[in-house]
């Protein structure tokens, strides 16, 4: 009977690590409608990109999420391609990084703490944000901002240094321009939401969290091992005037799996409040995944229009 016990629960560990390692690299592509208040018509339908923790220089499946969702970025040929971070976890992967780079040029950047070697991986290796600078194409924002024109109308990009904001000096809100029509900030950390005021930009991307990574789903919830309180880990939430998504990210940290938490690249496609089409939930067809059903803590989530 123990022999049997023995066995049964190898084979469903086995099982598990077997799946882990699949879903590490099964990427969703998603696509998501988001309302914003205060954005001019002229900007409504643009298609902002929004890739993260890539995670290269490790042996993971990861790995091809990564090139698979550079690779539907650059057919979908969106107006804006922005990047959150740990982009590296070891400095072997850095000639790849610069090439998915280079496919994704015009794009716009910032680091996380797994860039600068800030993390609980003991063979974590820093980055040089020199490199970025060779990179045609690729802005890296460090506590910088910058401005792009589309349909006519000023978008300005935040973007927060890392490092500054684990020190808890990152202001990025000190950078806003009034003026800009559409303000959208960049920040590693889904947190830089909860320390900034809620009118200061239309748009926050965000990474950090993996969706969890490894996840343990039970009746009338989930259970995120590697961060068992936080709740915005993945999709949109709302604060205030503002809208923060949290990428789900691409790539694996300290084990090779991913489990109840697969690897996405989002497409956001922007919704003047005033012209939002209320109501529109198209729901996947027969082709795509349905996306997990996630509660907020206090901010609402808003809903999915589809996967892709």
């Amino acid at each position: 009977m123990v022999t049997w016990i023995v066995v049964v629960v190898g084979l469903l560990i086995s099982g598990a690590l077997a799946w882990g390692w699949f879903e590490a690299g099964w990427l969703r592509k998603r696509v998501l409608e988001v309302d914003l208040d205060g954005v001019p018509a002229e900007l409504d339908g643009i298609r902002i990109a929004h890739l993260s923790d890539f995670h290269l220089g490790v042996p993971s499946r990861g790995r091809r999420a990564v090139d698979k969702a550079v690779a539907w970025v650059v057919e979908r040929r969106p107006d804006l391609v922005l990047v959150t971070g740990d982009l590296l976890s070891r400095t072997a992967g850095l000639l790849d990084l610069e090439q998915l780079l280079r496919e994704l040029r015009p794009c716009f950047v910032v680091l996380g703490n797994h860039d600068f070697a800030d993390s609980r991986d003991p063979f974590s290796q820093r980055v040089d944000p020199a490199v970025f600078a060779a990179l045609e194409g690729v802005t890296l924002l460090r506590d910088e901002t910058v401005e792009v024109e589309l349909h006519g109308r000023r978008v300005q990009i935040v973007g927060v240094e890392p490092r500054t904001y684990a020190k808890r000096r990152a202001e990025p809100h000190l950078l806003v321009d009034r003026d800009a029509p559409f303000r959208i900030l960049l920040c590693h950390f889904p947190g830089i939401a909860k320390r900034i005021p809620t009118n200061a930009f239309h748009l926050i991307l965000a990474g950090h969290y993996h969706a969890g990574q490894i996840v343990v789903p039970f009746p009338g919830g989930v259970l995120n091992l590697a961060h068992p309180r936080i709740r915005d880990v993945q999709g949109l939430y709302r604060y205030g005037t503002s809208v923060l998504h949290v990428s789900p990210g691409l790539g694996t940290t300290f084990v090779p799996f991913r489990l109840f938490a697969r690897p996405e690249v989002t497409e956001l496609v922007v919704r003047s409040a005033r012209d939002a089409r209320a109501g529109t939930d198209g729901g996947p067809d027969d082709a795509h995944d349905t996306a997990p059903d996630r509660h907020p803590p206090s901010p609402s989530r808003l809903s999915s229009l589809h996967d892709e």
